[in-house]
């Protein structure tokens, strides 16, 4: 039986792209194919309700400038239009922290120019929307951009917004989750519909 023994950290915004971060946040949250469960804490700058891009309300678990790494496994920063137009500092801060402290962050989408504006992908490996997008922030790391789905350099997870089973998959991965025969499964069957990939991942639940 998968226990509740983590903690993931999920920023939220007005216009969070809901889509991006469904399939990570499932899995962490109920183990099922990995029998390790994480407490999902959603973190925002006021304790005020967001709407996410989906038109769903939630309400912030916690302020993002009272979470530290030594709180969490994970910090999870999707994509929304906040990110776009120049804003999110504080979340690109605590990025900043966890990634100081040995960390995971994962970044999706619009999350990755906060991270590029901040400096934080100058030099380090790392993918997004598209390279044009990324160079649109000004940033230093366009050599260090990869044109792939997903991309892990060392406690930094980041995908593009076509990406969310390979962000989940990085993730996973990165936290030592699943192996990697149960994370192509993963792949086959939420990205490519492979029937023939759920075997795998009905083994991994026993």
């Amino acid at each position: 039986m998968a226990t509740l023994n983590r903690t993931a950290h999920l920023g939220i915004y007005d216009t969070l792209a809901d889509w991006e971060v469904g399939y990570l946040l499932a899995e962490l949250r109920t183990g099922r194919f990995t029998g390790t469960r994480y407490d999902v804490v959603a973190v925002a700058e006021s304790r005020e309700p967001i709407t996410t891009m989906g038109g769903v309300r939630m309400l912030p678990d916690a302020l993002i400038g009272e979470v530290g790494p030594a709180d969490s496994d994970l910090l999870i920063l999707p994509g929304g239009e906040m990110w776009d137009d120049g804003q999110g500092e504080a979340f690109a801060a605590a990025a900043r922290r966890f990634l100081d402290a040995g960390v995971p962050v994962a970044a999706i989408c619009g999350a990755t120019a906060g991270l590029a504006r901040a400096g934080l992908l100058d030099e380090r490996t790392h993918t997004s929307a598209a390279a044009e997008y990324l160079a649109a922030t000004g940033y230093s790391g366009g050599a260090h951009y990869i044109d792939q789905r997903a991309v892990v350099d060392g406690d930094l997870i980041t995908a593009g917004p076509q990406s969310p089973v390979q962000f989940a998959c990085a993730a996973m991965g990165r936290l030592g989750l699943a192996s990697p025969a149960v994370l192509e499964a993963y792949e086959g069957l939420f990205a490519r519909g492979d029937a023939g990939a759920f075997p795998v991942l009905a083994a991994a639940q026993t």
